[in-house]
């Protein structure tokens, strides 16, 4: 356990650079879109108002109240989390790949680490995990700030105010970021563990057989697709909806850990017998 801890801290210490250069451009962007999306409407507040002389019941039926949801749905609130999911999707490739085209090829030192080297593949994974979770708590921390900001420079019978969870629960691509229940938050979550599983396994593949690792990571990736859509596949195409959506629901969580489970196994096997130092 202290060598997975050891692995674990010294992976976050290799990747802070980023995530805090990532934080600092989420928090630039998103309070910077709170700005100037409230300075344009209060400006087409006071043009129709004052310049216009359109009665301010005429304007809010015309133009509605300022929200958060104005916010959420712009390109100064989306890009920055859409960037940080991009960062997190190559760092998952990065993570094992520079290791081996570094300057003096660095994979080889930890895999001659005196612990399992599958210790070295959980680290690697729980990184990309407190990184995700980094981002997530760092979004939280923000709405409530960015509301306040909104609150302070759009008068209240301009706008309409909004809790964090309707903020949340208001756009599907949050409410995937930031689920509902504890419920959603392990479906949502698991999934992506197994999804970051699935190309690790893969990656090691590539990293075991060079050019035929390429082909074997891309199959295996096929066959745990094939797999983890297979009880939908069986119900509708040979059992023609006998089974009802519980019970597809749980053989999709079996498959999902049958699934977990051969990638854990296989890349402990891959590490052992196929990568030699």
């Amino acid at each position: 356990m202290k060598s997975y801890l050891k692995l674990v801290n010294f992976e976050f210490n290799r990747s802070v650079k980023i995530f805090v250069v990532l934080l600092g451009i989420t928090l630039v962007a998103q309070i910077a879109g709170v700005i100037v999306l409230s300075k344009k409407y209060l400006g087409i507040a006071n043009e129709k108002i004052y310049e216009e002389l359109m009665s301010k019941a005429e304007f809010l039926s015309q133009f509605g109240q300022m929200s958060f949801l104005h916010i959420i749905r712009s390109t100064w609130f989306l890009g920055p989390i859409a960037l940080c999911v991009a960062a997190v999707a190559f760092y998952i490739f990065l993570i094992w790949y520079r290791d081996w085209f570094g300057k003096n090829t660095f994979i080889y030192r930890l895999l001659m680490l005196p612990t399992t080297r599958l210790n070295v593949f959980f680290a690697k994974i729980t990184n990309i995990l407190l990184m995700t979770f980094g981002f997530v708590a760092f979004q939280l921390i923000l709405i409530p700030i960015e509301s306040t900001i909104l609150k302070w420079m759009v008068p209240s019978g301009f706008r309409m105010d909004m809790s964090v969870e309707n903020i949340t629960t208001s756009l599907p691509q949050l409410n995937i970021i930031v689920p509902n229940n504890i419920l959603e938050f392990i479906l949502y979550y698991g999934a992506g563990f197994m999804v970051v599983s699935i190309l690790f396994t893969a990656i090691l593949f590539e990293r075991s057989f060079r050019w035929k690792g390429i082909f074997a990571g891309i199959l295996y990736c096929l066959v745990a697709v094939a797999v983890f859509i297979s009880p939908l596949l069986l119900d509708e195409f040979v059992l023609n909806g006998f089974l009802y959506p519980m019970e597809l629901f749980v053989l999709e969580i079996v498959m999902g850990l049958i699934i977990i489970t051969g990638s854990l196994w296989m890349s402990g096997f891959l590490l052992k017998k196929k990568i030699t130092v």
